[in-house]
Parts: C-alpha cells; structure tokens; sequence
C-alpha cells in the first residue's frame, strides 16, 4: 500500500531492494513512515537507516537498467564534448556527459530511472544517448563545474514573468491546475532565484506574505528583516503554490496550516529549509526557515564566549549528572549553543539522546527523535521512552511544562545529564519559571547546575566600520564613565557593499552564566525572588549581559545601539 505514495523513482527503488533481497516490506514501510514524518527524500532515509549504501544502490539501479556507474569526482571533460549539451538542457534534464563512442553519447543522469529521458535527449541533442548512473552530490558538483549558473537577478525574472500570463489564471482549488501553474518554468525560475538569493545573503528566515494590493517578501538578515522590491499580487498563489510543492505540502488545502521542509542544493551546498504555511485573510502566508550547514559551525570554541565562562560551560557539560539550560527569546542562539555543547561531549563511550521540536542539523552519532504533538509524541513522552534506552546524557528541545520539568529532574536524580531551553529575559529568571510551572523549589536546587542566558546582537561590519568617541548620554545610558573606557573608541558601521550599506554584518552572543552554588540553593529553596537571586550571583562573580555587551563595545565588535536594544 505504502509504495503508491510514492514517486516513480522511489518506487522503482523499493522494488528493486525487494527483488534484490536487500530489505524487507517492514523495513520499507519504516523508510517510508520517516520520510513521510520528516519530508528527507525516501533515498536519504535508505541510506541513514543503514538499508543500503548509496554505492550499492547505484550499482542496483545501474545493474536493473543495464548500464554502468560514472565516477564523476575526477572526471575531466574536454570543452567539445561539454559543447554537445547547452547549459539549459544540461540544468533541466540533470545530465553530464562522461563520453562519446561511435556517435552515441554516454551521459550520467540525476534520475536514470526516468524511461522518457533517452527519447527526449534523442529528440533534444539531434543524436542517440545512453544513460549512466551517478553520485547525487557528484553530479551536482559537475553541473556547477562545467555548467555554472548564470547570477540571475530578480528584476530580469519579474520582466520574463510579466511576459506570461500564468499567474493571471483563475484555478481554484483545482489540484492538477495548481500543480501546472506551479511548475511553469519562469516561475521555478523566480522561486529559485528568491532562494538563491536568500543564502547568498545568509538569510535565516524567508518571509513570503499576501496582503490586499502587495505580494511581499521579506529576508531576515542578522535578526533584522529587509524587504526586497516587492512582485506583483498576482504572483503569490503560483509562487506559494510552488514552494507547497517543493516541500511535498497539500498543494490545494489552503484552509488549515501546514509545515513542510525542502532539501536542496544550492551553489554545491546542502541547504535545508523548514517550511511553515498559514492560512490568512488574503491568501497564505508563507516562511521559510533556513539551515546552511556550511554556516553553523558547532563547535564552543567558535560561539565567541570568553575562556573563563567557557571553561565553567565545560565542567557543566562533562558532569555524570544534572540539569544544564540555555534561556533567550525565540531566534537567540539557543540550538545552536546546545548543539556545540552535544558535539564537545560526543564520544564513543557515551549514548547520546536528544527530543525536538522539529530536528534542524543531523549530528553523527547522536540518536535525534522529532516531536510531534499531534499523534502525541510530547517532550515528557520522549524523556520517559528516553529512561529505558540506556542513555549517558540527554538534549531536550524545551522544557514547556511541568511534565516535562518533572522528567527532566527525574532523568537527573538517575544518573543523567540532561541539557535544555527555556524562554526567559535572563539566566536568574529560568529559576522563577521553574517554580512557576510548580516544580518544587528543593528539586531545582538539588539538580540544575547552571543557566546560561544568551542574546544574539549585530556585529559592525569589518569592512566599514569607523570609531567615534561617545557621548555622555551613551555613556549614562551603559551606566559606564570616561574613565570605565579609558579613551577607546566606540565604532559603528557607515555602510558599503559588503553589508548591503546596512552596517552590520553578522551575529553575535552577548551572554551570562548563573553557577549554582550553594549559596543560591539555599535562595531557592526559600523561593527568595530573582532579583536577590541575581544580586547574590552578581556578587559571586557573575558578569551580566549588559556587562558582556560593554565588553564587545569596546573590542569594536558591536554599537551602543545593539547593546541598549538587546540588554
């Protein structure tokens, strides 16, 4: 039954493994439930699932269509041959040409199990060809190798779209009819295009909005959204159509939400997009949140954390047990801190288990369940399914009620360590919040050992960045003097190319770390409020964000305006 939901490709595949005895109809069926649940190509799971290599499998398809596998990774084609095929046709069709023997053409294809390809590149090139099988990745490397994209720009897709009048159709909820407008070609076109766009800019979020007389998009760049010129009206339903469709979502429902996600390969880079889709008065709004490997770099060395707080997240971190948390708003690092946290303490001797909600960077290694509130796989329901799977140390995406706190502590009173968010203004507050969510004070002493409160502020950009000496409302406001500055400079950025004249180019953490010492124990089990929690950590050493913030001012790596914005 499973296999009819899946396309042609991926069907062909789950037959051949069968014929082949290489994996059962269960093992399939397992396959195809997480490619359903996580939206990764039914290919991708195979191969995390250990079904099969992705060399054995190429051999399969290779063997079941009668031709050969192409080692694209040291091929190197003479200008001739890479002449034979345009860039347009090589792009559409997902073709390299490896050979030429006796008029026939050899050429590695990104989907050799398409039975049309051989009749239409006949048609196409004027000759007859042959498929070969090839590495995804290889091939795509090949394509930007020898046929590189030209930089199209957004204004010159808008003038090619104003052309045609697919966007002027009235389709309904007709599924076929919104599929066709979908992928009509100018509009592929400019999704791409907008998407291309949106990582050369390392953009984090895609904002894709209909209201009553504009179509807008809108980047979030640094924490900050930039509007690009807006497309016309008309364009919404085929561009959002087409993002529906890239994300494998219900191309007609447009009543309820739905979420999604895209795995693409952008410029040889893997990018990984997590789809949302919300029905609004004028149409759906769309956002796209998006996870570029090659830009998180996970690793606590590279978070700009200074070396004595760093030193103190460590001693946390390779503890046998408690409760470590990373507070901040929605959009503050977070993930990201946890993640480096994870890769520091991965090791071979160790289980690793993490709940979340949904799962954004796959890590060696690490055993990653999504949570999925609708069929009720909860956070508390991972943590208890998580007591009975031997683990060393546990991630939980968040903790967001008192039943998930309570597993969380039961997790560490049982020899476990176990790391997690919660949202708060500050490293003092997540105590209060505890208590709020009726966890009882003596527990939380007895368990979590530290809180680090993080904010993510702009950086000036290195390359036009000038220094000024502030004044003293700056001053006031900081609560610093002259003499707290000692006649360094404050910076702020005027604006060039390299930060689109905005001034800031990238991120960074402005941070603190509540230690729970025994002192402050004593506090919560009295339930004593969080600002004489925060003046006794104060007095034990803790530095605050504000104070943090001071110090990046005055090492020119943010603005006055940042800090006072953020802390």
């Amino acid at each position: 039954m499973a296999t009819l939901e899946l396309d042609a490709e991926s069907s062909a595949i789950w037959h051949m493994l069968l014929d082949a005895g290489k994996a059962s109809e269960e093992q399939l069926a397992e396959v195809y439930g997480e490619h359903e649940r996580t939206g990764k190509s039914f290919t991708a799971v195979l191969y995390n699932y250990g079904v099969i290599k992705e060399d054995e499998l190429l051999q399969l398809i290779a063997h079941s269509i009668g031709t050969e596998v192409a080692d694209l990774r040291s091929i190197d084609l003479p200008p001739a041959l890479v002449a034979k095929i345009t860039p347009d046709t090589a792009r559409m069709y997902g073709i390299i040409p490896v050979r030429e023997e006796d008029g026939v053409l050899y050429v590695a294809a990104k989907d050799p199990l398409n039975y049309r390809m051989v009749d239409e590149l006949h048609f196409v090139l004027g000759q007859e060809c042959r498929i070969l099988v090839a590495r995804a990745a290889g091939l795509e490397d090949a394509l930007d190798h020898f046929y590189p994209q030209k930089a199209t720009s957004v204004k010159d897709v808008l003038a090619e779209l104003e052309e045609t009048d697919v966007a002027s159709l009235d389709v309904g909820d007709d599924k076929a009819a919104l599929e066709a407008m979908a992928s009509n070609a100018p509009i592929i076109k400019f999704v791409n295009v907008i998407l291309s766009q949106a990582i050369k800019d390392q953009a984090s979020d895609i904002h894709f909005e209909p209201f009553a007389e504009e179509f807008k998009i809108r980047y979030r760049i640094d924490g900050a959204l930039y509007e690009m010129a807006p497309p016309p009206k008309h364009l919404a339903l085929p561009v959002i159509s087409r993002i529906k469709v890239l994300s494998n979502l219900n191309i007609a429902e447009r009543r309820i939400p739905q979420d999604g996600r895209i795995e693409l390969r952008i410029a040889g880079r893997p990018i990984d997009m997590r789809v949302s889709t919300l029905p609004t008065q004028y149409g759906e709004s769309v956002v796209l949140r998006v996870l570029d490997r090659t830009v998180v770099n996970l690793n606590l060395d590279n978070l700009g954390i200074d070396q004595r707080t760093l030193k103190q997240i460590r001693e946390m971190i390779h503890r046998p047990n408690g409760i470590m948390i990373v507070t901040g708003p929605t959009g503050s690092g977070k993930t990201t801190t946890l993640y480096s946290c994870l890769k520091e303490i991965n090791t071979i001797e160790d289980k690793l288990l993490t709940a979340e909600d949904p799962v954004e960077y796959d890590l060696e290694g690490i055993i990653q369940v999504p949570v999925k509130e609708s069929v009720g796989m909860t956070f508390a329901r991972a943590l208890r399914a998580f007591l009975r799977q031997d683990p060393d140390r546990i991630m939980v995406g968040e903790i967001r009620d008192l039943e998930t706190a309570s597993m969380a502590i039961q997790a560490s009173l049982t020899g476990h360590l176990v790391l997690s968010t919660l949202h708060t203004n500050d490293a003092p507050g997540a105590v209060t919040r505890l208590i709020d969510m009726g966890v009882e004070p003596f527990l939380i002493s007895s368990t979590l050992v530290g809180v680090f409160g993080q904010r993510l502020v702009r950086r000036v950009c290195k390359s036009c960045r000038a220094p000024y000496q502030p004044d003293d409302k700056q001053l006031r406001q900081l609560g610093i003097t002259r003499d707290d500055i000692a006649g360094k400079p404050f910076y702020y950025g005027k604006g060039c190319m390299e930060c689109n004249n905005i001034g800031y180019r990238g991120r960074v953490a402005v941070y603190e770390l509540l230690i729970i010492s025994p002192a402050i124990q004593e506090m919560i089990n009295r339930k004593l409020p969080t600002p004489l929690i925060r003046d006794k950590a104060y007095e034990q050493g803790m530095s605050s964000m504000r104070q943090c913030g001071i110090r990046i001012i005055l090492d020119g790596v943010t603005t006055v305006e940042e800090i006072l914005k953020y802390t």
